[in-house]
């Protein structure tokens, strides 16, 4: 029996709510109208993936860039408005962007 079985077979009145804390990581992202460059590039022989063009806070930014990190399993890093994500990871992140109601430009190769 889970636990969520025995909760309701304690309290069967109690109507169970929605946890906002979902909700609250999506809408904090500031969306915006025009595209988020997502580019190609090889440093020192490795390819990576770099972001740029987001207009929103800093911050908004850098959570979207640990979410994309933590969500491919790269490593990463995020300087002078930019996400450098180290691979080529251009169709996973545009998926992930365009889910999150982003608008993604693909740019080179």
């Amino acid at each position: 029996m889970d636990l969520q079985d025995q909760l309701k077979n304690l309290f069967p009145d109690h109507v169970q709510e929605e946890t906002p804390e979902s909700q609250e990581n999506e809408s904090k992202i500031w969306l915006q109208d025009d595209p988020i460059i997502c580019k190609y590039e090889k440093r020192k022989g490795k390819p990576i993936t770099i972001l740029e063009g987001y207009t929103g806070a800093t911050e908004d930014f850098k959570l979207l860039a640990k979410e994309l990190k933590t969500t491919l399993s790269v490593g990463g890093s995020f300087k002078d408005d930019k996400i450098i994500i180290q691979g080529d990871y251009r169709d996973k992140i545009m998926t992930i962007l365009k889910e999150k109601g982003f608008n993604v430009k693909r740019v080179g190769g």
